[in-house]
């Protein structure tokens, strides 16, 4: 399968869209269509395992790139964790996507993109360039830690993650580097795409992005949502997923899963205050705009990238974003009330991110109750664990949150990082001295 730019000025193949991550063109690599799988893989669904999924789906997307037994291995160690559909209320249900090393649905996607990279590169020097709001620097150093020829830089704004988010960030060593930029996430992804196009970084490194701008980190983040649709399909009633949504990587990959076939009947694409998408499917207009701090921070993004490959799966057309899309935005306030009301009636804990899928699912509900309209089991994707955001949580339910013990490792480490404004040349003029 080839693989195409989202700006049609580039086609290669898997092997080095992951190695590159960002086209030539400044475009995002696509598949030059979405594969269709059969009947029978959907007649067995309820009966495969979480590995067996992820071999299958991948195997779609990767062709004859790699072997069937390097790519078991793979699955199998990325695969390594539970991934549970747990219920909240009759029709609603969390699934967990929390519970590898770094405790953030990041870990799916970072850890695959890790070993495909180690695997595609041969043992040839890199540098990786990941922007975070938050979860993704944690996952991609947690993946890359220890890689042989991989040195990764992990661009994060100063004082706009969680403490211990940070902690997961600075204090790995080795071929792990923190660069805390006095800025946002925007101005941080910006940067990110300003180093991968660089032509001079390009000429004397090899250079490739750990951000959902890499086809190796969506194509994994399909497997999951297969596995919830194979855990719930049971009950006989429409599935939708209600997505966290800021930089839209999540949700753009269960758009691939329904291109491949599953039969989800609504995506929510839940946002805090920064509702560049809801307001597009409302307008019809896209405008960026300068991110806000939220409580809800990994998703503070007001210029998302995957937006860029949502546009190339709908043709740019509308209308063909609403019949699978609803959005809504919600503001901090509604954030906390949800958490302590599924708190105090449910006995679950949500983080921020959570309780903002949460609310897409009764804001869907409640519109299609006004309307009469079909009951559903609503999916919301957990992406992290309440202890990442301890402050914030311990805050809103006024109680004490245990960490878990492989959190708490990161708080007694010490925090190595190197701080730049937002400047290009003097995150360049790093990079170029770095060996």
């Amino acid at each position: 399968m080839k693989y195409i730019s989202t700006r049609l000025q580039e086609e290669t193949n898997i092997k080095t869209a992951i190695l590159k991550g960002l086209a030539d063109d400044g475009g995002l690599f696509m598949p030059e269509y979405i594969p269709k799988l059969d009947s029978q893989f959907f007649e067995n669904l309820p009966n495969l395992s979480l590995q067996e999924i992820g071999f299958t789906v991948a195997s779609e997307f990767l062709g004859e790139s790699i072997s069937d037994e390097n790519l078991k291995q793979i699955i199998d160690e990325v695969l390594n964790f539970e991934i549970p559909a747990v219920k909240i209320t009759e029709n609603i249900y969390s699934l967990e996507l929390f519970h590898g090393p770094t405790m953030a649905f990041k870990d799916v996607g970072a850890r695959f993109m890790a070993r495909m990279m180690s695997y595609f590169s041969e043992g040839k020097p890199m540098k990786v360039i990941a922007a975070t709001s938050g979860d993704t620097g944690s996952a991609v150093a947690s993946g890359f830690f220890g890689v042989p020829e991989i040195e990764v830089y992990i661009l994060y704004p100063k004082g706009k993650v969680s403490p211990l988010q940070e902690k997961q960030l600075t204090t790995w060593g080795g071929n792990i580097k923190a660069l805390e930029i006095n800025g946002t996430f925007d101005d941080c992804q910006a940067l990110a795409k300003q180093i991968l196009s660089d032509e001079e970084l390009n000429r004397k490194f090899t250079l490739s992005s750990a951000n959902s701008i890499n086809i190796a980190r969506l194509i994994p983040q399909t497997f999951y949502y297969f596995w919830a649709f194979a855990q719930l399909q049971k009950f006989g009633k429409p599935i939708v997923f209600s997505v966290p949504s800021g930089n839209f990587g999540n949700l753009t990959a269960g758009l691939f899963a329904r291109k491949m076939g599953l039969p989800v009947h609504q995506f929510i694409a839940s946002t805090n205050e920064n509702n560049v998408v809801p307001k597009f499917l409302e307008t019809g207009n896209y405008e960026s705009k300068p991110s806000k701090q939220t409580i809800s921070n990994a998703m503070d993004v007001g210029n998302p990238s995957n937006f860029e490959r949502m546009k190339s799966l709908f043709n740019n057309d509308i209308s063909d974003f609403r019949k699978e899309i609803v959005s809504y935005s919600f503001s901090d306030e509604e954030t906390k009330n949800i958490m302590r009301k599924v708190k105090k009636e449910f006995n679950y804990t949500l983080d921020p991110h959570g309780a903002v899928a949460y609310l897409g699912l009764e804001t869907l509900r409640q519109a299609q109750s006004d309307k009469e309209g079909e009951d559903f089991v609503g999916i919301l994707l957990e992406t992290a664990h309440p202890a990442k955001f301890v402050e914030v949580v311990e805050d809103v339910l006024n109680e004490k949150i245990v960490i878990p013990e492989k959190l708490e490792a990161f708080n007694k480490k010490e925090k190595q990082s190197v701080e730049f404004p937002v400047d290009f040349e003097l995150v360049k003029q790093f990079l170029m001295e770095e060996k």
